[in-house]
This record gives C-alpha cells, structure tokens and sequence, in this order.
C-alpha cells in the first residue's frame, strides 16, 4: 500500500501548480523573511557592505535539512542586491560545456545559485575553481594534439550554493566560498507566523488557534507547514465554511494522519518496522531501506533529521536504535535487552 507522505520536504516538480503555490508564498525581502534572524543580520551586513563598495557580494554557501529556505533565502539575497538571479542544479550541469554556457551569460553582478551543489560532477567543479576565484574560463578547445587552452574572462558574478551535504563537498569548492552559513529549524512560534503570512497570500481565514495547532505538527519546517496549510484550506473549503478553525483543522490532520508531534504513516511505519523486527537492537541504514522499501540517501536525508532532532532514534557506531521516548510515543513497551 502506497503511503503519501504530506510532510515529505522534496518539491514536487512533477505537480507545476502546486509548485506555483509554493513560490508564491515565498518571501522576498529580508523584511518579509521570518526565522533566521542570526543569518539574515550577517547577510544584510555582508550586503550593505558590498553594495557601499560597488562589488557583487562574496560566494555563499548554505546549508542545512531540506525544506528550510536555501532557495528562498537566495532569491532574497538577489532581491536585496538588486541583482538578477540564474537558477540551476548540480545533476542539471552534466558537462563541462553547459557550465560554460551558463557563466558566458551572465552579467556584472549577477547572482549563480546552484541547488544540490555537492552534486556537481568533478570535472564541472574544477572549471568552476578558477570562475569562482578569478572570474576567468579555462576551456580546451580541439582534441588531441591540435588541442590548445583558451582562457575567457568572465564578469564579476556571486555563486550561491545550496547543500544538505556539506561533506560530499570537495574541500577547494567549499574553501572558494566567502560566506559559509547553516539554517536551523525553526521554533513554533515562527512557523506559526509563516503559516498566519501564507494564509493571508492565499486569501484563507484561519484564526490564531489552528495557526498555533499547525505549527506543532509542521516539523519545524516552513515548506512542511506551506504544503499541510493548502491541506486543511482544502478540508475547509469541502466540509466546512472556508474559515480554518481549530475544529476542521483536527478533523483534517486526522484524515491526513499526522500526529500531535508531526510524524506522518510513513515515519510511524518506519520505527514500527524497526521495533517489530529489531526491537532494542542497532540496524544499520541498509536494513532499515530494506524494511521500509526506501532508498538510503531518502532515510538519511528525509526521515533521520527530524526523528534525531525530537530525539526518536539515534545513531550509534553499530547502527540506528529507537529510543525510549519513541516508544512511548507509539504506545509500545520499553524491553532492555
């Protein structure tokens, strides 16, 4: 049976509208932008800077757990330098050409942000050292031994990556960065007011109540609290008067089964699995993809963050285990062994 995970944090590029909702409610000033706060006062000091002395500002690297607002926070940076922005992705960039192709048009000033960046192939990264550090291209030009080097030079540009892997990053791609920055989760109180902004985009009543109840079950992730928001604005819309009350907003997270700590079908069907099969014991990562029928990279990047951060599991130099407070949770009965 086929789990849909509501509070899964991929974008669905394979749904164009709903990632049209979605971009729209993104911020685009720091102004606008809640959460962060310690980010966005270096960022703004960086900015002011750079813009008082007439220079893009220096590569910035972020970095963090999915759906946090890397990308967002990179349409922010442009915005606020007044600078065109140019989107791309690591597995998007395959050969050393499509890079070239990208840099050769951009513009004084202009803003490169590169989602999944650790995910550039290596001979894409090496050509990308010296646009970094010296905005200069090196390209071979011919094959074999008519083939000559030809160095291009490039208008001063800003890199800004994005990763949720800073250690599959080669160490001279992460040292070419200026601006190294991690963004935490955020508290309930901040998801509480992007859910009260985004509702307010969409044109939805919902009252200070079923902001606050939301709030605890987006995982401290506003692209989670987006995505159950347009949920419940639906369940509202079909079965009750539009206005999202703390009365259909229960109803509906019963319907999409999320709990009262955020975990989905999916998340309790993964530490389930674990406990009925493993109990107490460690499993390693390849065990617990084979139990669930996920991929490793899905559980290391989508299910582990959050169950670490509320402290349901933890890792051990043998394997994963589910805690105490895990068990509990579930309603099942703690076993030393």
């Amino acid at each position: 049976m086929a789990i849909e995970r509501i509070v899964d944090v991929n974008i669905h590029e394979d749904q164009p509208q709903e990632q049209q909702v979605e971009i729209s409610l993104r911020p685009k000033t720091f102004s606008e932008y809640v959460g962060q706060e310690r980010l966005k006062k270096n960022l703004s000091l960086a900015i002011d800077a750079a813009k008082k002395r007439g220079e893009p500002i220096d590569h910035i690297l972020l970095y963090g757990p999915p759906g946090l607002g890397k990308t967002t926070m990179a349409n922010v940076i442009a915005h606020e330098m007044g600078a065109n922005i140019r989107i791309t992705s690591g597995p998007a960039i395959e050969k050393a050409g499509d890079l070239a192709s990208i840099l050769t048009n951009l513009q004084d000033g202009d803003v490169l942000f590169i989602d999944e960046i650790h995910r550039l192939p290596r001979a894409v990264e090496e050509i990308l050292y010296s646009a970094m550090e010296d905005f200069k291209l090196d390209i071979i030009i011919g094959k074999g031994p008519a083939a000559r080097s030809v160095r291009l030079d490039l208008p001063r540009f800003t890199v800004i990556g994005a990763t949720t892997r800073t250690g599959s990053l080669a160490a001279p791609l992460r040292d070419r960065f200026g601006h190294i920055y991690r963004l935490e989760f955020y508290t309930p109180e901040e998801i509480s007011q992007i859910i009260t902004r985004s509702a307010q985009i969409l044109e939805s009543q919902i009252t200070p109540e079923a902001s606050q109840m939301l709030s605890t079950r987006a995982r401290l992730t506003p692209r989670i609290a987006n995505r159950i928001l347009k949920r419940v604005r639906d369940f509202a819309d079909v079965n009750g008067d539009g206005i999202i009350d703390d009365l259909n907003t229960k109803k509906a997270l019963v319907m999409l089964e999320i709990d009262e700590l955020g975990l989905d079908a999916a998340d309790r069907n993964l530490l389930n699995s674990i406990i009925e099969n493993y109990g107490t014991k460690p499993i390693g990562l390849n065990t617990i993809a084979a139990l669930t029928g996920d991929e490793t990279t899905t559980i290391e990047d989508f299910y582990e963050p959050f169950l670490l951060q509320i402290g349901f599991i933890q890792r051990t130099p043998r394997g994963r285990i589910v805690t105490k407070k895990a068990y509990n949770h579930l309603g099942k009965e703690w076993k030393d062994e």
